[in-house]
């Protein structure tokens, strides 16, 4: 099959849970004999298409900002929207997999499809419906109707969590929504020793708020009350970090929190999970969280938040992890039961996260794919 993904934001040079599966799922159908293409901003230097571990990359366009003010820019989805249209009206894929957000890249793929006559998947991360009166305020309708309108391109719809699946279906998209999770490499995670430099508590991610790494950062702070010496590592970057890192400082917590930035490979933040005891990820909005399912395969329970908009929560277990209130002590609290119970969630934790295979995952999309 010759298919093509199209996405703005492209593996390893942004990095992310939706660039990381789209990469993922790329390279193994890739080894598997099929003509993979990817659809993205060009942020590497060069000619516009490359190829790369089997994978032909297409930069559409030079790369612009993805966030404004901490929010995901609405300017450069509408340009990268536009730029990609041509490209895939030139292409000759068999099917054509566009990642819902940030929308109007959705209604390219759409005319592409049609002019092209091959089908069209739109692979659905998150529904935000309501939230969006939340994340724009009054403006939040503008984008729920775009939002609606990519429900309605009558595409068929694939959800990573049945979290997703179950918003499609409340938003009366549900027909024709197979729900294709986030996987991981196991046999590699299984490859890579721990770290020398050792933590109790890992965060792995976008600093973005929906994150909550302020949250963190206090319950931290109330568990150094009966740990003094703990010590959490924040991996990661993004627009919130001057403010986390001035909260951080003001708690008095800079010989226990640690900002590390993005590491410089994926195998680093393997290797960090590794040499750590829990890995808490307090996000209120989640697709799916696949460094929650690493953290798993590296023998760590999980921490989460206890929230509608968390897909995470369908990976946590009594075995794997702790789900807590969107409150600094009830997540220090938690904090303190998965440090306390961590040696013997080890193994649980592993065997759960064996289930989840990226090979497992392909299995399944070549056959939606096929269909």
């Amino acid at each position: 099959m010759k298919i093509a993904y199209v996405y703005d934001a492209v593996y390893p040079y942004v990095k992310g849970g939706v660039e990381k599966r789209i990469w993922e799922l790329a390279v193994r159908l890739a080894r598997r004999g099929h003509e993979v293409h990817l659809y993205g901003m060009k942020f590497w230097e060069g000619p516009a298409v490359i190829e790369r571990e089997g994978v032909v990359l297409h930069g559409v366009c030079a790369p612009r900002a993805l966030y404004t003010a901490g929010r995901r820019s609405i300017a450069q989805a509408v340009w990268f929207g536009w730029k990609v249209l041509g490209p895939l009206l030139e292409s000759d894929a068999e099917v054509i997999d566009c990642q819902n957000f940030p929308y109007f890249p959705c209604i390219s793929a759409k005319i592409a499809a049609r002019a092209k006559r091959v089908p069209l998947v739109i692979t659905w991360h998150e529904v935000w419906g309501e939230y969006w009166y939340e994340y724009l305020g009054w403006k939040g309708v503008f984008g729920k109707a775009v939002e609606r309108l990519v429900g309605n391109l009558g595409a068929r719809s694939i959800a990573v969590s049945e979290a997703t699946r179950l918003q499609l279906d409340a938003m009366g998209f549900g027909r024709d929504v197979d729900v294709v999770p986030n996987g991981i490499d196991c046999d590699r995670i299984r490859s890579i020793p721990p770290s020398s430099s050792t933590s109790d508590v890992l965060f792995a991610g976008r600093l973005i708020p929906e994150k909550n790494v302020a949250l963190l950062i206090e319950a931290i702070g109330a568990v150094r009350e009966n740990l003094p010496d703990i010590r959490c590592v924040i991996i990661g970057d993004g627009p919130e970090r001057p403010r986390l890192e001035h909260l951080a400082s003001d708690l008095e917590l800079d010989g226990n929190v640690e900002f590390t930035g993005f590491l410089p490979s994926h195998d680093e933040v393997i290797a960090a999970m590794k040499a750590s005891s829990v890995f808490v990820l307090p996000s209120s909005r989640e697709g799916f969280g696949i460094v929650a399912l690493e953290a798993m395969a590296c023998g760590l329970p999980v921490v989460t938040l206890d929230h509608p908009r968390n897909a995470v929560r369908e990976i946590i277990t009594a075995q794997t992890g702790f789900s807590c209130r969107t409150d600094g002590a009830d997540l220090a609290d938690k904090i303190l039961l998965a440090l306390t119970s961590s040696g013997s969630m080890g193994e649980a934790c592993r065997e759960y996260a064996k289930t989840c295979d990226w090979d497992l995952v392909v299995d399944h999309l070549e056959e939606l794919y096929r269909a």
